[in-house]
């Protein structure tokens, strides 16, 4: 079964470093919570891990290919795929033509629209006639369609009430079991946690938490001294 590795991962933006020696491995089939407080870092860790920011120092690996180096587009070709944050649709393509934008095979679109019977309803309406969680699900679905190995979502509740994020769950959830390896960026931090089977708490550009999720939603003490950087 193929990984993601991160090793001693340092990422910088301007004068010095917003995350640094940051170790995390990927497994497929698993849902890795990352959460921390605005402004830990966790979004420069996933630009790092897909190729939108250079990593400072550090490794990355994908399978037994250091990927350290590559670029955007090579690491999309070894399974790798990045959910940015805010809801990018193609405003004025149907769902449909978003999805098939990714999907490869017609199959793929169809997956998707079982995963989110709202979408088959609007599937021949321009995405920017969608609601918020609509767009959301069309961002999802783009990412499932194209069936990478590696999956990083970053804030996908972004923008939405509760109870619509509570909606997207499951099918990250589902992904995951169907053997993909997610690293799940998520403001809703205990929502993120009970789906999730490992967490990576940072804090000041630090890793302060690293393990198995269930400790922290047991034991909400060891979850907020993470969080201040007291572990």
């Amino acid at each position: 079964m193929s990984t993601l590795r991160i090793e001693n991962l340092t990422v910088t933006r301007g004068a010095g470093p917003v995350i640094a020696d940051v170790d995390l491995t990927l497994e497929q089939g698993k849902i890795t919570a990352l959460v921390g407080p605005n402004g830990a870092g966790k979004t420069s860790l996933l630009e790092a891990l897909s190729g939108v920011l250079p990593a400072a120092s550090g490794r990355i690996h994908i399978g037994q290919v250091d990927v350290t180096k590559h670029s955007r587009v090579a690491r999309a070709r070894l399974g790798l795929a990045h959910v940015e944050q805010g809801r990018a649709v193609f405003a004025s393509l149907t769902v449909l033509e978003n999805l098939r934008l990714t999907a490869k095979t017609p199959a793929g679109v169809e997956e998707v629209l079982a995963l989110f019977p709202e979408l088959e309803k609007r599937k021949d309406s321009p995405a920017a006639l969608l609601s918020g969680g609509e767009q959301q699900m069309v961002v999802l679905g783009r990412a499932f369609a194209a069936k990478p190995q590696f999956l990083l979502i970053d804030e996908m509740s972004l923008g939405l009430a509760p109870a619509v994020f509570t909606r997207l769950l499951p099918a990250v959830t589902e992904f995951a079991d169907a053997g993909a390896a997610i690293l799940l960026v998520e403001q809703f931090t205990h929502l993120a946690l009970k789906v999730a089977q490992e967490a990576l708490v940072v804090s000041s550009g630090k890793v302060t938490y690293a393990g198995e999720s269930q400790p922290l939603l047991d034991n909400p003490d060891t979850l907020h001294q993470a969080y201040l950087g007291t572990t």
